[in-house]
């Protein structure tokens, strides 16, 4: 499975790792991801994003409900 918040879109970065001597290696930034379980009260079941932090801060803004009703707008499997 990728490393990608579902909400956000968000994805790791790659950068360089830069040691003592200044000598670059390539290395990744990976984001912050939790599998979180929501309760969805219109269709009385629970579901599961992977979403980063930022994306559960989005979720406690706008609320589930809409969340949901925009991803399978964009035609994610939820």
């Amino acid at each position: 499975m990728s490393r990608v918040c579902q909400v956000t879109g968000k994805r790791p970065q790659v950068g360089n790792r830069v040691s003592h001597s200044n000598r670059k290696t390539k290395r990744r930034f990976d984001i912050n991801l939790h599998d979180k379980r929501y309760w969805l009260e219109s269709e009385k079941k629970w579901i599961t994003l992977r979403i980063t932090t930022r994306g559960m801060r989005t979720v406690d803004k706008v609320g589930i409900e809409k969340i949901v009703k925009r991803l399978r707008a964009e035609g994610q499997k939820i």
